[in-house]
């Protein structure tokens, strides 16, 4: 968009259009997107907006049917429309409409790789303008694909998307059906954004899809990830290299190995295991079982006993027994997980569960999550305790504003962004945002660390403030 002409605004009563990015999966975030479009809604009439248009997984997955709910958007546009999104936009200002539709290609969905910008900038540049005008921070196209990167913050993390879909049929899930089937990138393109992404300062990247165990069949070879992280932890200005989202069923042995022996990979397992009831696990058509699931966590915690392990858990899955739940509270009280998330269930309309007779009522649903969100809190908190007197390598996020300027926030090699703490470092001395530093645990907080840097023990960037 900013390639053809587009400003992007920071408050967006300054935008003629304002596009909001939408959940299609759970109710509750399906909920704060309607929310959203209602309040960016408001904004027309009062100022510079004259226009709002849903995109995301809600606008691709009920496209039509959520146009004719919400009149209050404008215009609704899938995946297959970013390529053209200018285009789309400029219609939609005309006051014509475009109607939604599946994608036909969903390998076009896919980012493209950024490359050297002398190289491809043509490919993207306004007329008139040469190919060095492109915004700083803009990666450019590879080729005549669509869309591009542009990076909204100077966070020393960023992700990068590994592959798109999911071949899966978890009987809870309805992302197959509007994220299509598990597609990998190239891994040149996942090497070559890793690079772009270098140079713009980051320091850790999080390779993200909805299965990255699952990375390389669709090109041939299942084992390409093991082969890929060596390589993307070898490039220049890259200090961590963190992979979300693994599959228990699809755990391999060469896997384990590779990411808890490699420099600069880290030693963490985002393992999706929503229960360990055997019973339950078949009715969500997943493997496995509580002691199976404890296996898998010693031979990572053998081979790397500083491991980063979370995990996310539905309780009141149609069908659970007291029995059911209180296997779950077993594997939740031997496996000693960093983070824990806990979910209750509900019906996701399209769904197999959906159609199950046995289903729980609502109130004891709810009962069950507090109970077993209770035990979790309780649980990371000891593991937090587990880890006193740990060396911890924590990548600084950011700084302490009192006057002193100490204190400074970051992250360990066994939490990610956002969802498994942080680390509170009792010094910001000689620290910039974007610098590794090594550092003793010394207190809990919680799920949060506390933690004293330890004196030469710091590398990474240089650059305060970056």
């Amino acid at each position: 968009m900013e390639a053809d002409g587009w400003d992007l605004v920071d408050d967006a009563a300054d935008a003629d259009v304002a596009v909001v990015n939408t959940c299609g999966f759970v109710d509750a975030a399906k909920k704060d997107s309607v929310d959203a479009l209602l309040e960016a809604n408001d904004l027309k009439g009062h100022g510079r907006t004259q226009a709002v248009v849903a995109v995301g997984c809600m606008a691709e997955r009920y496209g039509k049917d959520l146009a004719e709910a919400l009149p209050e958007a404008d215009g609704v546009l899938g995946f297959d429309d970013y390529t053209d999104i200018s285009d789309r936009l400029q219609t939609i200002l005309s006051g014509g409409v475009h109607a939604s539709h599946t994608p036909r290609d969903r390998r076009k969905l896919l980012p493209i790789s950024p490359a050297e910008r002398q190289e491809s900038a043509a490919a993207v540049a306004l007329p008139g303008h040469a190919p060095a005008d492109l915004p700083d921070g803009l990666a450019p196209a590879s080729g005549p694909r669509a869309p591009l990167r542009r990076r909204l913050d100077g966070a020393p993390v960023a992700s990068v998307k590994l592959a798109s879909g999911c071949d899966r049929r978890c009987t809870f899930c309805a992302i197959p059906s509007f994220r299509g089937s598990f597609i990998s990138r190239r891994p040149s393109d996942v090497l070559n954004e890793t690079r772009w992404l270098a140079e713009q300062g980051v320091k850790e990247i999080m390779l993200v899809s909805e299965n990255n165990t699952s990375y390389g069949k669709d090109l041939g070879d299942i084992r390409l990830l093991e082969s890929l992280l060596p390589e993307l932890a070898e490039v220049d200005g890259i200090e961590r290299v963190r992979v979300s989202y693994l599959q228990p069923a699809e755990m391999r042995p060469g896997l384990i190995d590779v990411l808890t022996s490699t420099p600069k990979v880290a030693p963490y397992f985002d393992l999706s295991f929503q229960h360990s009831a055997p019973d339950v696990l078949r009715s969500m058509r997943r493997f496995g079982d509580t002691d199976r699931f404890l296996e898998l966590l010693d031979t990572i915690r053998g081979k790397a006993p500083q491991a980063g392990v979370r995990s996310n858990f539905i309780v009141g899955f149609p069908g659970e027994s007291e029995a059911d739940l209180a296997e779950l509270e077993r594997f939740l009280d031997s496996a000693r997980l960093d983070a824990i998330g806990v979910f209750g269930y509900s019906d996701e309309e399209g769904t197999e569960a959906a159609t199950y007779d046995n289903k729980l009522d609502e109130d004891v649903v709810a009962e069950r999550l507090a109970r077993v969100s209770r035990l979790a809190e309780e649980l990371v908190s000891q593991r937090a305790e587990e880890r006193l007197g740990e060396t911890v390598h924590v990548l600084v996020e950011s700084l302490g504003s009192d006057e002193t300027g100490e204190g400074a926030h970051g992250r360990g090699a066994h939490q990610a962004p956002e969802t498994d703490g942080q680390v509170l470092l009792t010094s910001g001395e000689g620290l910039g945002i974007g610098r590794m530093v090594e550092a003793k645990v010394v207190g809990t907080e919680g799920v949060d660390l506390v933690a004293e840097p330890l004196q030469g023990a710091s590398a990474g960037s240089e650059e305060d403030g970056r």
